[in-house]
Formats: C-alpha cells, structure tokens, sequence
C-alpha cells in the first residue's frame, strides 16, 4: 500500500541575484504578483494537495520569509476593530498552525539536491514532495494535485514535466522516454542541461516532485563522494535518475500555464496574468493594456 504524500519541502535559499537590488532586503519569494507572495501561491497549492507538513530549506537573511508564515496580533486586532472582515479573512489564510512549518538552514549553496539533502532527517521513509516557489503554475486544478493523483495509479517518483522549444534545453533537466502513457511518460533517462545537439526529447522537467526516500539516500551517497553534476553542484535529478532501473521515474504533463519567475521576464508575465485573472482588476488593467498598446504603435 502506498503512503499517502503529506509532507512537501520547498528550497528557499537562493540569494535571488537576478532580482537586485529589491532582494537585498526581502527574500525573493516574499516578493508579489498582484497581491500575494511567491511563496504564497507556493503554500496554497500545497495545501490543496493534501500536504499537511511544510519544510522550507533556508539560509542566512530569510528571517522576513518566516515572519511572513507567523500570526499577527497587532494587524489583526487592528482589523477586527475597523470592522474589515473581508481583510481579516485573507490575512488568516497566510498564518500557519504551530508544528506544521520547519525551517532548516542550508550553510552554503551546493545545488538543489543538496538543498533538498538537508531536509532528510524531517522527511524519515515517507515520500515527499518538492515544490520550487519560482515555478509558479496557473491551472484550474493545482499542479501537486495533480500530480498525485496521478502518482496513487503509479507509485515510485514522479515530476512534473513541460515540452520546451530544443534551443532552450540547455537550460532544463531534460527526460528520455522510453514509453509514452498520455498525460504521464514512463522515463528511461535524465539529463541535467544538456547541450542542445545531445538533448535526448525537448520534455523538460519544471519544479513539481514526488519522491520516494529513496532519493534521499542517493543524495547522501552522492554528497559523501562528492558526486557532483552539472556546474559542480549535487543535483537532484541526478539522484532521481538512480531510481529509473529501481522504484521507476514517471514524467507527467501536467495542465496548466507555467510561469518562470526566477527571471524578470517571466516575474512580469505572470504578474499580467494573475491581474488578468482577478475580476476586480481586469477591466481597468485590461483598458490599460489596449491604451499602452495603441500608444507604442502610434510611435512607431
């Protein structure tokens, strides 16, 4: 019988370089589209997928991403007594309860099966998931939902997985098929940026996991022989790769629209979107747009 999948661990430790200087003082996943954090969209979609403990992989200047998770009495007192409700109730889905959120501190970047590493001891023999605040999935089902839904029909370890144009393979752990199931792929090989001419598919995997504790002890292993991958760092899908001829690795293709917004252009698309999305903001966003639009045309 398979173990139901109640723990996630989300790798926080970045420095979030492409994002200075606003990342000097705030981490980069308290930074907002529209009005919610990153790591926001991150916690929700976690939650509607069962999840019910959180493990964040921190490091050094991340103590606003902590008291983001944390009860505001203040604020919230405040609210109560102005009669704001609809406020109140918003601010309450960001709190969480006490013992269902760790942090773990990763000292120095190593690469994110190194980050994913340092939450071992909290994961124990249960499989987990790995979710990457950066990736963030805008789909009518929440992408971990998915995905274990899927993952109760196959067991071992599953990521999610989007095609990619070839020339951007190089910047993606990329998968080799061996047979094609539809919205799931059963894997027979995993490349962490390959050059473009080696890559072996352009089905790319993006931030989603299901993993067995398994991975877990590949990455030990690969981290006391210093096994090290792509740009010297212990990579996770390395470790996942180690599991194809064992428990098996399944690609899925997921539904939905992912947004990067590890980068600046990716952060603004989503932010587009997101606006689009909310009823109380599209029509004078939308308006907004069609104006900027004819103006640009106009001066050209």
């Amino acid at each position: 019988m398979k173990r139901k999948v109640t723990k996630a661990v989300f790798p926080v430790a970045g420095l979030g370089t492409r994002f200075l200087p606003a990342t000097k003082s705030i981490p980069k996943e308290i930074m907002t589209l529209v009005d919610r954090p990153l790591i926001q969209y991150a916690i929700d979609e976690a939650r509607a997928a069962g999840i019910k403990e959180f493990i964040f992989v921190t490091s050094r200047g991340k103590g606003a991403l902590e008291d983001y998770f944390d009860y505001a009495p203040t604020l919230e007192a405040s609210l109560r007594k102005s009669g704001k409700d609809d406020l109140l109730k918003i601010l309450e889905t960001t709190n969480m309860e006490s013992g269902a959120i760790a942090y773990i501190r990763q000292h120095k970047p190593a690469g994110l099966g190194d980050a994913v590493w340092c939450a071992r001891r909290l994961i124990a023999n249960e499989p987990f998931a790995v979710i990457l605040p950066d990736d963030v999935i805008a789909s009518d089902k929440p992408c971990l939902q998915q995905m274990i839904e899927a993952y109760e029909e196959t067991g071992g370890n599953m990521v999610a997985a989007m095609e990619v144009p070839h020339e951007k393979t190089k910047a993606y752990g990329i998968l080799d098929v061996d047979r094609d199931l539809g919205d799931k792929v059963l894997v027979k090989g995993m490349v962490e940026k390959p050059a473009v001419d080696e890559a072996p598919s352009n089905l790319a995997v993006i931030g989603r996991y299901i993993l067995t504790p398994k991975v877990l002890h590949n990455l030990d292993q690969n981290r006391k022989h210093g096994r090290t991958g792509a740009g010297g760092e212990i990579q996770l899908t390395d470790a996942i790769a180690e599991e194809i001829d064992g428990q098996g690795v399944y690609g899925f293709r997921f539904k939905g629209q992912r947004f990067d917004c590890g980068s600046k252009a990716g952060f603004l698309q989503a932010t587009v979107s997101f606006a689009m999305a909310r009823p109380e903001l599209r029509d004078e966003f939308m308006e907004y747009l069609v104006d900027l639009v004819s103006m640009r045309e106009a001066a050209q």
